[in-house]
């Protein structure tokens, strides 16, 4: 199945949120923690474009793709 680039994108940042505010909701997330998960994972957004191209350029897809 391929995806687009931006389809992985809409749904890697939607995942990203949903991850967020499980965690937001939750009662036993520390504030503190909180706060640097979300950095953590602002900046992983960031690059999903290089996920993305991992992930498409992978050894594996490779391997599947000469057969």
């Amino acid at each position: 199945m391929e995806i687009t680039k931006e389809d992985f994108n809409y749904k890697f940042q939607n995942a990203l949120d949903n991850i967020l505010v499980a965690m937001a909701e939750h009662p036993d997330v520390d504030p503190k923690k909180f706060y640097s998960m979300t950095c953590i994972l602002e900046n992983l957004a960031f690059f999903g474009p290089v996920v993305y191209d991992a992930i498409q350029n992978s050894p594996k897809k490779l391997l599947s793709n000469t057969n």
